[in-house]
């Protein structure tokens, strides 16, 4: 019955109608891929814990993209158990859910950064970034140790959570307000972080980079790779799961 209604030999012969029927059969599935995506709210399944970057996390993060560290680590750990018996939990959808552009890859010349954050301590990571081969002999990574005395120029950061908002990510007229004020505050040490903690839950609030007496690049380097995969709770994603 398909023989008699498609002649094959026909639209195999005839370049313009092949051209024809193949865009009508890739657009018909096109179609039927992107047109339940109109009907649903997010396509990333939202898990608790999760919140936009405080704005010296964000403004470290766009360090850590200026110097390229992405090329050599990066933030997504698979599925596998070699993996997660390694770096953790597997990276879940929503933890990058707020990262413009986002870190995932597979091309790691260093370890995955996923679950990074608490597994060092702030002077590890200092050293690290200053000499790698200090606490890494074996390490290929270049120094990074003109963070430390680079002053943090965070005027503009405000400018950046708007244009971040613009895209989706929930910065309320607050955050952007005091975005300047709680950059400062939050590399500052003894700093009451009762605000900022409230409208950013689990925010780390000291000096990072061991030098109280200015701000630098590497506070704000620092304060991103301590807060990485420290958000969610990944016990209660494993739990449900398994529920399912």
């Amino acid at each position: 019955m398909a023989t008699k209604f498609f002649d094959h030999g026909k639209i195999e012969r005839n370049v313009t109608l092949l051209l024809v029927l193949s865009l009508i059969t890739v657009a018909i599935g096109g179609i039927v891929e992107i047109a339940p995506l109109f009907w649903i709210d997010s396509t990333v399944e939202k898990v608790e814990g999760m919140r936009p970057y405080t704005p010296l996390e964000q403004t470290g993060r766009n360090i850590y993209v200026r110097e390229g560290c992405y090329n050599c680590h990066s933030q997504m750990i698979r599925p596998f158990r070699d993996e997660t018996e390694r770096y953790g939990h597997y990276s879940l959808a929503a933890e990058s859910m707020y990262d413009h552009p986002f870190q995932w890859g597979s091309k790691r010349t260093g370890p995955d950064l996923a679950r990074v954050g608490g597994r060092y301590s702030d002077e590890w990571h200092v050293q690290h970034l200053k000499n790698p081969q200090s606490v890494v002999p074996e390490s290929i990574m270049p120094t990074y140790a003109f963070l430390a005395g680079r002053d943090l120029e965070g005027a503009g950061v405000g400018a950046d959570l708007k244009a971040l908002r613009r895209v989706g990510v929930p910065y309320t007229d607050a955050d952007v307000k005091k975005a300047f004020e709680d950059l400062k505050l939050q590399a500052t040490a003894n700093a009451d972080g009762s605000d900022l903690q409230k409208r950013y839950p689990k925010a780390q609030v000291r000096d990072f980079d061991g030098d109280p007496s200015r701000l630098t690049e590497m506070d704000a380097l620092v304060a991103y790779l301590q807060m990485l995969g420290t958000l969610v709770d990944t016990s209660k994603a494993e739990a449900k799961e398994q529920a399912k």
